[in-house]
C-alpha cells in the first residue's frame, strides 16, 4: 500500500521581485544547498576538511535556528581518485564507477561524523534516473524526504554513480541512437530537481567563483552579476564550461537556476570559500548571484518538465504551435505532422514545431501504433477511430510549454 503523502509543513512563500528577494531569502524555512567538488575539494584533490567542516557549522546554526536544510553533495569521484592515487578523471566508465564506490563512502563520512558531534541525524539518499523517470517512484522519493525533515534529519544526496551511468556518461535515445541528455547530467541540475520536487524555497549552489559575471572572471571588464530576473540568450552566454574535477560548471548553474525559477524556487550562486558565505547568503545579504523565481508550474507539470526522459517526438505545424503557446490549447490529431520514437500511452513526449526545436511537452494520451494512421486527421473524420475516447493526442492539462 502506498504511503500517504506527508502534509508540507512549510507554507509556500510569496514570489520574489527585484524589490523583495531579500525578505524572501531571510524568511525561507527550506533550503537545498549544493556543494560543487571545487568547495570540498583542495587543487591536489585532498578533501578540504577545515572548509567542509566551517559549511557544515553554519548549517548546523540554520538547522538549529528551524529551517529545514538538504545537502546536495559532490565530489565522490574526486575523492575516490584521490584515494586511489589517480591524478586524471578517468575516461572508462569502470574506473569511474570504481572512484564513485571508493569515493562516496568517505564523502558520507565526512557529513555523518560532523553532523554527529552536534547530535543531529543524518540520512544518505543515493539516486539514479529512474528515481525520477518513474512517477510513482518520484512521488515515493518525494514522501521519504519529506518524513526525513519533519523528524528534523538532513538528508545528504548523490547520484548512485555506482550504479547509473546517467551522470558520467552520455546515453541514447529509446528511437534511433541519437546522443539523449539525461535528466540530470550533474549535480546542479540533480540539486534543482529536489528543490523543485521538495517546494524548496531558496536553493543555494556554493562554488569556487563569486557568481556569475557578465564575461569570464578573468577578463578586466567582467563584471559580478549581482540580480538576475530573467535567463535571457545573453546570460546563457556569459556562462562558461566544467572543470577538472567537476562535471559541472557556471553553464549547468544556470541550467538548474532556470529549473529553479520555473518552479517558483529563487537561487543563489556564491562562492563557498569566502567567510560565513551561508550566514551572508541566508540574511538577504549581497554575496553572489541571485536569480529570481518566476510563477511555479505544478507538481505534475514540474515532473513532465525536468523530472523525466521523453519517450518520443511529436512535430507540429504552426497554427497548432500557435494555439498550444498562445491559446493553452490541447494538441489535436490535424495539427499533428509527424511522430517519432516507441511511445506508449501515459508517456511523456517531446512537442516540436516545423524547425525541428523542441517548444513544448506532454503525456500521450495515445501509443505510437494508435496515433500513425491519426496523424493530420481532423476529429470528424476519425471519430469512430479513438480508441482512447479522446479526440486529442495530448490534453492541454498535460502540456508545459518550455
Amino acid at each position: 500500500m502506498k504511503s500517504e503523502l506527508p502534509a508540507n509543513p512549510v507554507p509556500p512563500l510569496p514570489r520574489s521581485t527585484a524589490g523583495d528577494w531579500r525578505a524572501q531569502i531571510r524568511e525561507a524555512r527550506r533550503i537545498v544547498i549544493k556543494l560543487g567538488t571545487n568547495v570540498i575539494s583542495r587543487d591536489s584533490g585532498e578533501l578540504a576538511l577545515g572548509r567542509v567542516h566551517t559549511l557544515i557549522e553554519e548549517m548546523v546554526d540554520l538547522h538549529r535556528a528551524g529551517r529545514q536544510v538538504i545537502v546536495v553533495a559532490s565530489g565522490a569521484i574526486s575523492l575516490g581518485m584521490q584515494r586511489l592515487g589517480i591524478g586524471e578523471r578517468p575516461q572508462l566508465l569502470p574506473d569511474k564507477q570504481a572512484c564513485a564506490a571508493v569515493g562516496q563512502t568517505r564523502l558520507m563520512a565526512v557529513y555523518q561524523e560532523a553532523f554527529d558531534r552536534y547530535g543531529i541525524a543524518t540520512a544518505q539518499i543515493l539516486l539514479t534516473e529512474e528515481d525520477f523517470a518513474v512517477r510513482e517512484r518520484y512521488l515515493n522519493l518525494r514522501n521519504t524526504l519529506q518524513r526525513l525533515l519533519q523528524l528534523r534529519v538532513i538528508p545528504i544526496v548523490n547520484e548512485n554513480d555506482t550504479i547509473s551511468t546517467s551522470e558520467i556518461e552520455t546515453f541514447f535515445d529509446r528511437w534511433g541512437g541519437v546522443p539523449h541528455a539525461p535528466i540530470f547530467g550533474d549535480n546542479d541540475t540533480l540539486s534543482a530537481l529536489v528543490a523543485a520536487k521538495l517546494d524548496v524555497h531558496v536553493l543555494v549552489l556554493l562554488t569556487d567563483i563569486d557568481g556569475l559575471y557578465s564575461a569570464p572572471p578573468d577578463d578586466p571588464a567582467a563584471v559580478l552579476l549581482r540580480v538576475v530576473e530573467k535567463i535571457t540568450p545573453e546570460i546563457e552566454a556569459a556562462a562558461g564550461g566544467g572543470s577538472a574535477r567537476g562535471r559541472g560548471g557556471m553553464r549547468t548553474k544556470v541550467h538548474a537556476a532556470r529549473i529553479a525559477a520555473r518552479s517558483g524556487v529563487l537561487t543563489v550562486i556564491a562562492c563557498g570559500a569566502a567567510p560565513g558565505i551561508l550566514r551572508r547568503l541566508l540574511r538577504g545579504e549581497d554575496a553572489g548571484t541571485v536569480f529570481l523565481p518566476l510563477p511555479g508550474l505544478s507538481g505534475k507539470k514540474r515532473w513532465i518538465a525536468f523530472a523525466t526522459n521523453v519517450s518520443g517526438r511529436v512535430r507540429v505545424n504552426s497554427g497548432a504551435r500557435e494555439a498550444l503557446i498562445h491559446r493553452q490549447a490541447s494538441l489535436l490529431f490535424a495539427g499533428v505532422l509527424s511522430l517519432d520514437g516507441d511511445f506508449r500511452r501515459d508517456d511523456v513526449v517531446s512537442i516540436e514545431g516545423e524547425d525541428g526545436r523542441e517548444f513544448a511537452r506532454g503525456i500521450a494520451n495515445y501509443s505510437r501504433g494508435e496515433a500513425e494512421p491519426l496523424v493530420g486527421k481532423r476529429t470528424p473524420e476519425i471519430k469512430d477511430r479513438l480508441t482512447a475516447g479522446d479526440d486529442e493526442l495530448i490534453t492541454r492539462d498535460t502540456i508545459v510549454i518550455l
